[in-house]
């Protein structure tokens, strides 16, 4: 499991600037982010190099901000790698709430798929038995590198 920041932002300009400007202001590296908005607020979930310090800067600058356990596994790149790991999610029913994707600086893999899933500490139990690369809280800190 690795831990995702979601920060609750009003849709309105520059407020994005701000959230990246506080964390790069504080040296915190984003590796990944996502953003999902409605007409009056947005959640931006984003990896973060130091996500503990980083809820802490963004608090303090005064943003509302949760952290969330999520689940990451590698890709390479080749096609159907991330078919591959959905139907091995689906064989194991797990159902998923929402993914994004970021590239990945290891040698060892293309790509990192971060997930939300329902029933976490189930899923996350199943995800182990499952035939894929399950990627860790090491593995982001090595992004840094």
């Amino acid at each position: 499991m690795i831990k995702q920041l979601s920060v609750f932002i009003e849709n309105k300009q520059g407020r994005l600037a701000d959230v990246t400007g506080t964390l790069a202001e504080a040296n915190i590296n984003i590796h990944a982010l996502s953003i999902a908005d409605t007409t009056d607020f947005g959640i931006l979930r984003l990896i973060v190099s130091n996500p503990e310090n980083a809820k802490d800067v963004l608090r303090n600058a005064g943003f509302t901000v949760k952290t969330t356990e999520v689940a990451a596994v590698a890709l390479l790149n080749k096609p159907g790698s991330l078919s591959a790991v959905l139907r091995e999610l689906d064989k194991a029913a797990i159902s998923i709430e929402y993914m994004y994707a970021f590239t990945s600086r290891t040698e060892d893999y293309d790509a990192i798929v971060v997930f939300s899933l329902a029933d976490k500490e189930a899923a996350f139990e199943k995800i182990k038995k499952c035939d894929i690369k399950y990627v860790g809280a090491e593995v982001i800190a090595r992004l840094d590198g």
